[in-house]
């Protein structure tokens, strides 16, 4: 079911999350399917319907900075930051997962991914869905991402309770991914934030890299 995204439909959408619902919106980068990270039935599904391997760990968006305390533990000195100076933005962070989340989250990598969206709207979105949501992208594993909600609707005709949306997205990239658990920065998906320019900043920041 697609639905305008409004004040109405998001009060809708997130009563589904709170069932454990799916839903899709559009994120600041493209569109992406939302889930209660901590709900268990509620990932396992997500991963059932996107066919994810069981490897890859699943990205959480947060609503505010002071919420990654509720997903990553032993922040490093690098960690924070990045979050300082690249958030709200297209950056994922990935840090050590707290032991409480489920293996469904993490796939057993014990990290978690992190973002932040650029967006006011969009976080203000996931305040109201109770803080956090899954970011995986809405399209089938290895397929390009979803740009609108009727691209949502053709990868996944069943299995989402509803479709916010909220319009094309208009970016062309995915946000980067850089893993910021050990002593030096590892970039695990180049993206709207390009290597050169990470590198640059890492330096200015004085965080060391290989």
């Amino acid at each position: 079911m697609i639905l305008p995204d409004n004040e109405q439909t998001r009060i809708q959408a997130a009563e589904i999350i709170q069932r454990g619902g799916l839903i899709a919106f559009r994120t600041d980068t493209f569109y992406g399917i939302g889930a209660d990270p901590l709900n268990l039935s509620a990932v396992a599904k997500l991963r059932q319907l996107k066919r994810r391997e069981e490897s890859k760990p699943i990205l959480v968006l947060i609503a505010d900075a002071r919420d990654v305390v509720r997903f990553v533990i032993n922040r490093t000195m690098s960690f924070d930051r990045c979050a300082k100076l690249f958030w709200p933005g297209p950056l994922t962070l990935v840090g050590k997962a707290r032991p409480e989340l489920p293996d469904e989250l993490t796939a057993g990598t014990g990290t978690i991914g992190v973002r932040l969206p650029t967006e006011s709207t969009v976080r203000a979105f996931i305040r109201i869905c109770g803080g956090s949501l899954t970011g995986t992208s809405a399209n089938l594993s290895a397929q390009p991402p979803a740009r609108s909600a009727q691209e949502v609707d053709s990868y996944f005709p069943m299995g989402i309770d509803l479709i916010l949306d909220g319009g094309q997205a208009v970016v062309t990239e995915p946000s980067t991914v850089i893993d910021l658990c050990g002593r030096e920065p590892v970039l695990i998906r180049e993206g709207a934030i390009s290597k050169e320019q990470l590198q640059a900043t890492l330096a200015e920041l004085g965080i060391p890299q290989s």
